[in-house]
């Protein structure tokens, strides 16, 4: 019980995170989101978020040294890629988000900032997008090449993860229709995939204003 409580307060997190991206990517219009938006976030965002956990879950389940390699690698490489982004724009180091805070200060925001990117990239394909280069430190524009390359390393390292517990399960799991719970758990993710590509290409309260749908886009 306490499980499906933190997964549906997690998920109406992400969802509201979701339109509030939306509401600042798009503030100069008269954004209405409509019920259909908000049940495709939802089934994608609870598709996306379980099945990643779970699968992380059973694979640290019978190779608990490994797993925080792998977590340590999700986080150091997406703590750090706004940085390098950062670095080859060339862009001046960002001087204008508070008055008040010294270049010391700014770095450790930026640093929090880059650490809170990360650590929710690990589970889900974040809603903002950090781009320290920029002002407002969040890219508007809507990048199709990202999503696509993200979700298709992430379904990889997804099977690759399954495959390593199927293969190191211990007989804890004997009860357990292993083949039919890796089935379940990668259709699952794809689900989720299904109902970020139905919202972007239906849902989107914003669709009109891209320059190329998802489906072109691909």
């Amino acid at each position: 019980i306490f499980m499906v409580l933190s997964l549906l307060s997690i998920v109406y997190g992400a969802l509201r995170c979701n339109i509030l991206a939306i509401r600042i990517k798009y503030d100069d219009y008269d954004v209405r989101v409509k019920p259909a938006a908000y049940l495709c976030i939802f089934l994608w965002r609870s598709f996306e978020i379980a099945t990643r956990v779970t699968v992380l879950v059973l694979f640290g389940s019978v190779v608990r040294i490994w797993v925080f390699l792998v977590v340590l690698l999700n986080f150091l490489g997406f703590c750090f890629y706004p940085w390098v982004l950062f670095w080859l724009s060339k862009s001046p180091f960002p001087e204008n988000i508070e008055k008040e805070l010294s270049r010391v200060g700014t770095t450790i925001v930026l640093c929090l900032l880059t650490f809170l990117y990360a650590g929710i990239n690990m589970f889900c394909w974040s809603a903002v997008h950090v781009e320290l280069s920029d002002p407002d430190l969040i890219s508007k524009s809507q990048n199709w090449y990202r999503m696509t390359v993200y979700y298709i390393v992430r379904l990889m390292e997804n099977a690759f993860l399954l495959l390593m517990w199927y293969i190191y399960r211990t007989d804890f799991y004997l009860y357990v229709c292993a083949p039919m719970l890796v089935l379940q758990l990668l259709i699952g993710y794809c689900m989720g995939i299904f109902f970020m590509l139905v919202f972007y290409q239906f849902c989107h309260p914003c669709k009109k204003l891209f320059s190329s749908s998802i489906t072109e886009a691909l």
